[in-house]
C-alpha cells in the first residue's frame, strides 16, 4: 500500500485536520494487516516531523538525497516509522 502525498491546505491548517487524516492512514494501514507504516520527509518540514511524532512515529534514519542537488544543498531525508501492533 502506498500514500504517495498527504498535505491540508494552509487556511485550514491548525483544526487538526491532519491528524486525523494520519490517524485514518494509520487505522486503515492496520485493519489492511501491514505490521509498520514507513514515511520520508525533507529535513525543511518541522510541522510536518512534529505531526509523525505527535502521532507516535519514530525517527528511523536520515540520508542525503541521492542526487547532484541533494549531494550540494546537503537536502536531508528524515525516514520515520510507526510499527502496528
Amino acid at each position: 500500500l502506498v500514500l504517495k502525498r498527504m498535505s491540508v491546505r494552509k487556511d485550514y491548517r491548525g483544526l487538526g485536520i491532519a491528524a486525523a487524516l494520519g490517524r485514518t492512514a494509520l487505522a486503515f494501514a492496520r485493519q489492511q494487516g501491514c505490521r509498520a507504516v514507513v514515511l520520508n520527509t525533507l529535513m525543511l518540514q518541522h510541522r510536518a516531523q512534529a505531526l509523525y511524532e505527535h502521532l507516535g512515529f519514530r525517527r528511523h534514519r536520515r540520508y542525503v538525497l541521492p542526487t547532484l542537488y541533494g549531494r550540494l544543498a546537503n537536502c536531508t531525508i528524515t525516514v520515520y516509522r510507526y510499527e502496528l501492533p
